[in-house]
């Protein structure tokens, strides 16, 4: 379970990519040694959770079969569950995968589907009984970026998002365990991936934590005419920003250290200002 206080601070969820094609930094710890010296790098850096990925979700990525995933993701949970003391996530959307990862020491399953790819993710994580993250998407990383037409961005997500809670609860997953992810990038386009950042208080309604996930995203890359995913280290910093301001509870981000101070920062001006509100 995860011990987190809603509300008081912004979490980081450091990124671990285990895969060879992801859009940033595929390829760099798809090695085990690789992984375990970059897990505890991102979590001397001040990372709350650390996600595990084997299989790349940028646009136009492959599907991989999950024999192959669980051979990515197992190896590296497996040698990094004894080395770190914060949580572990495993980005998957393959509930056979979420079950063996979570058994060998993964506390969170973050699934980028929303639980819409595999029907037998909710029993799973039902019976498991751990947190996880529902995140928005239309179709899948092959064909998303041709389904960005929307009436009203942030009200099509709030509505996905809705449901797949009460599919979830209905499965036997405690709605406490439940954390939400409007899916910047994800099918969506620049504009709406602002739009989701202005408006992103309205998916406060839903009652659960938000996740926001805009690390070196390409609607970054667009406005900072900047094609290096990594050379995008302070235009995510002011997505942060924004996302902290209205309403995040978790940050999906690479570079964590730098990441930390922002959101220390954000969350003196912020944070203090939303408890004296209260008071």
């Amino acid at each position: 379970m995860l011990n987190f206080n809603w509300g008081t601070r912004t979490y980081l969820m450091g990124v671990l990519n285990v895969t060879p094609d992801s859009f940033s930094d595929g390829g760099e710890f798809n090695k085990p040694a690789a992984a375990l010296n970059q897990a505890q790098a991102l979590a001397a850096a001040g990372a709350d959770i650390i996600d595990v990925g084997g299989q790349s979700t940028r646009p136009g990525a492959q599907q991989i079969s999950v024999e192959e995933e669980l051979e990515r993701v197992l190896s590296v949970i497996e040698i990094i569950r004894p080395k770190i003391n914060i949580p572990i996530s495993v980005d998957t959307t393959s509930s056979i995968v979420a079950k063996k990862a979570i058994n060998s020491g993964a506390d969170i399953v973050n699934d980028i589907s929303g639980g819409t790819f595999d029907t037998s993710m909710f029993s799973t994580i039902a019976s498991l009984n751990v947190p996880l993250v529902l995140m928005h998407i239309r179709g899948n990383p092959q064909t998303m970026q041709k389904m960005t037409d929307y009436q009203d961005v942030i009200k099509e997500i709030s509505s996905f998002l809705s449901q797949q809670i009460t599919a979830a609860t209905t499965a036997g997953i405690k709605r406490e365990n439940i954390i939400i992810d409007p899916g910047i990038g994800f099918a969506k386009n620049l504009e709406q991936n602002l739009e989701i950042f202005r408006r992103l208080t309205e998916l406060k309604e839903l009652d659960c934590p938000i996740l926001v996930g805009a690390s070196r995203k390409s609607f970054i890359g667009s406005i900072l005419k900047q094609p290096d995913p990594k050379a995008r280290v302070w235009g995510t910093a002011a997505a942060c920003c924004a996302a902290i301001f209205n309403g995040a509870d978790i940050l999906r981000v690479h570079d964590v250290e730098q990441m930390r101070e922002v959101s220390m920062v954000a969350d003196a001006i912020h944070r203090q200002r939303e408890t004296k509100e209260m008071n």
